[in-house]
């Protein structure tokens, strides 16, 4: 990113690779990953689309919450592994999130985890909604880094 931009270390930043129609580098804290579309629709299918992307944060955000609100509570979780597709179901954008786990659970543990994955900072932030501010050329400084496990840990608050 050109210096004197405004944002912090870490904004997501996108640029187009000059390769393909739509592949493009994202610089994300941690290393930098491809974003793409499926050859199908004209692009190289060199990494996930951005509903995808999209589908990754809320799985991520979802698995987190849940480790940690279990690491609070005492509670030893089987392994586990959420999954989340997106499609369109009209009006509406509709994300599906599957929770699997490695070995059965109560009902008890299913229904209390179901209730602490809707708490997910990026479920939250899903379903009440948001503002996009667009600018060009000098942004603004983006959230801090430590917001979401503040967000986190406020979700898993009794």
């Amino acid at each position: 990113m050109p210096e004197g931009n405004g944002m912090n270390g870490s904004a997501i930043s996108a640029a187009s690779t000059g390769t393909g129609r739509f592949q493009t580098r994202l610089e994300l804290p941690g290393g930098p990953i491809l974003a793409d579309e499926p050859a199908d629709v004209g692009g190289l299918g060199t990494g996930p689309t951005p509903y995808q992307l999209l589908s990754a944060a809320l799985a991520a955000c979802t698995s987190m919450t849940l480790r940690l609100y279990a690491e609070r509570k005492g509670w030893v979780l089987p392994s586990f592994t959420v999954e989340v597709s997106h499609s369109f179901v009209a009006p509406r954008d509709r994300f599906d999130r599957h929770i699997v786990f490695s070995e059965p659970l109560s009902p008890e543990w299913r229904s209390r985890l179901a209730e602490i994955a809707d708490q997910c900072p990026v479920h939250r932030t899903l379903i009440r909604g948001f503002e996009i501010v667009t600018t060009a050329g000098p942004g603004e400084a983006a959230d801090p880094a430590g917001q979401h496990l503040s967000d986190m840990e406020a979700a898993c608050a009794d």
